[in-house]
């Protein structure tokens, strides 16, 4: 029997054509399914640099935090899935005018001080029960209800079309905090599907008369449960803040960072 030593051109070029007709155009369809009964931890780290202008001198503060927060669906189906969640843990460190400060749930005897009574917003988010309803694309009306929640950064708002390499998706949300309303416009685009997951590049805006502000970074999206799984994003916010007679002018520049792992 003749041995063929080697694969001519043209055979290269039909494995070569059949191989992209079995990746190209690949697409998924993206909705919220999650395993009922099966609990999920969402682990989050921000840092966050802030410089307010007083009276012609600039004041900084630097603050990292970190929460622990767990949930799940007690309830799933195609028109809605309904999740039971609770914040289990939050460490926050404040570097302010040459001092450390520092408070710790899981470790409160390491909390500084000069905190003490002034972490009362945080106490309150900690180990309180709450179930919160979202539907088949991660659209709910009380997802802001829980303070402090991680939950809007592990679901999303997804797209109602399938989805390929190169597809884009808008949302818009308006929320409020300290009696500032702002509107946030979210883009995301698609930039590559595998088995573990689609990948997305994120950017956003702030619409407000307040408020200004950009997002970017990237996130990765479970396509069996619709759940960002991993997520880095930056945020660049400028605002005023009037305070007894005085307007501050404030710029925040922040990182986020989000990992979610079944427990």
């Amino acid at each position: 029997m003749k041995r063929i030593k080697c694969l001519t051109p043209i055979m290269l070029i039909i494995i070569g054509l059949t191989a992209l007709s079995l990746t190209a155009g690949k697409g998924v369809t993206l909705r919220l399914c999650p395993q009922q009964g099966k609990t999920y931890v969402v682990k989050t780290k921000s840092t966050m640099i802030s410089v307010m202008k007083l009276q012609g001198q600039s004041m900084n503060s630097n603050q990292t935090m970190e929460t622990r927060q767990t949930f799940s669906a007690n309830e799933v189906s195609t028109t809605k899935n309904v999740f039971d969640t609770e914040i289990d843990a939050i460490k926050m460190t404040v570097s302010q005018m040459g001092m450390n400060l520092v408070y710790d749930s899981d470790n409160p005897q390491n909390t500084s001080p000069m905190l003490a009574g002034q972490t009362g917003e945080l106490e309150k988010a900690l180990h309180k029960p709450t179930t919160i309803t979202y539907n088949e694309l991660g659209q709910s009306d009380d997802a802001n209800d829980l303070s402090m929640s991680q939950l809007n950064n592990v679901i999303i708002q997804l797209p109602e079309e399938e989805i390929f390499e190169g597809s884009k998706w808008n949302f818009s949300k308006t929320q409020d905090i300290n009696g500032i309303e702002f509107a946030i416009n979210m883009e995301y685009t698609v930039a590559s599907i595998s088995k573990k997951g689609v990948n997305v590049n994120v950017t956003g805006t702030i619409d407000s008369k307040d408020v200004t502000g950009t997002y970017e970074g990237t996130s990765t999206i479970n396509a069996h449960t619709g759940f960002v799984t991993s997520s880095n994003i930056k945020s660049n916010i400028s605002l005023t803040i009037s305070e007894q007679g005085l307007t501050i002018p404030t710029t925040i520049n922040s990182t986020i960072t989000v990992t979610v792992e079944e427990k």
